[in-house]
């Protein structure tokens, strides 16, 4: 928020499209801390008989909407971008412009590495999301330099064109974060989750056969149920033995894991 304050000033004086749109997407990304802000908030909640797992799914829900944040984001920025190639202004100040584009590019770096850090720590879809968010607004500011550079070469369509460019990587991570988020709000989990789960099953002695495993993210934490087969003559603490070791041995290869659940079946 404070790097898109003091960019406001110098796009008043420079007249730069490049970082306008690097400065409305500087307050997009200060803005989609609002929902994660909400959403952490919530999923501390204790469960409830309404809510039996907790409300740790709204972290989803601020998923979707810093998608849309930064879509809207890459929007004006586009549209912004191209009216300024059509009728081109004059762009003052080249030494103020990226000056105040490397304050956006070391802003949005420190952010980055702060969200990405903590959202892979605690697997959270939405912050690592957001992070991605603020690790391309620093791309961006980048492309208002190159685009400053152009234009003191004499070339004045080079900062739309980098407006233009911004736009792009916009685009291009909120694809990659709507794939990520939106799998994880159907329920689903990466598929090295599941190979994970399996391989942790093959050191429990007892198992027969796995005839179901299921995962999903809460969140930023993941559950489990396993279902397997075992001899039909296990007495019921056997089972039950089998059971926790199944539980203890998915935790020990997935650490992130919350909760698993194990039911042992007997071959009929």
């Amino acid at each position: 928020m404070l790097t898109g304050l003091l960019q406001v000033y110098v796009v008043y004086l420079t007249g730069s499209v490049a970082l306008l749109a690097d400065t409305i997407h500087n307050f997009a990304d200060a803005g989609t801390a609002i929902p994660l802000w909400i959403a952490f908030t919530l999923a501390r909640r204790a469960p409830s008989k309404r809510f039996t797992y907790g409300l740790g799914r709204v972290e989803d829900l601020a998923g979707i909407a810093i998608v849309l944040i930064i879509a809207f984001s890459a929007t004006v920025a586009g549209i912004q971008s191209v009216q300024r190639l059509i009728h081109p202004t004059e762009v003052k100040e080249l030494g103020a412009l990226i000056g105040a584009a490397a304050l956006g590019f070391i802003g949005n770096e420190v952010t980055a590495v702060i969200r990405l850090r903590t959202g892979r720590r605690i697997n959270s879809a939405a912050l690592i999301a957001d992070g991605y968010h603020a690790m391309t607004d620093g791309l961006t500011s980048l492309a208002v330099i190159a685009g400053a550079i152009g234009v003191y070469l004499g070339y004045p369509l080079a900062d739309p064109i980098a407006g233009l460019i911004i736009t792009l990587l916009i685009v291009r991570i909120v694809w990659q974060s709507a794939k990520t988020v939106f799998t994880r709000s159907l329920d689903g989990v990466e598929s090295e989750t599941v190979g994970e789960i399996e391989h942790a099953l093959e050191h429990v002695e007892g198992i027969v056969s796995v005839d179901e495993i299921r995962a999903r993210w809460i969140g930023h934490t993941l559950w489990a149920e396993v279902v397997v087969s075992a001899k039909a003559d296990l007495s019921l603490k056997q089972a039950q033995i089998i059971a926790l070791d199944i539980e203890n041995e998915v935790k020990r290869h997935l650490p992130h894991l919350a909760q698993v659940s194990a039911r042992v079946k007997p071959i009929l």
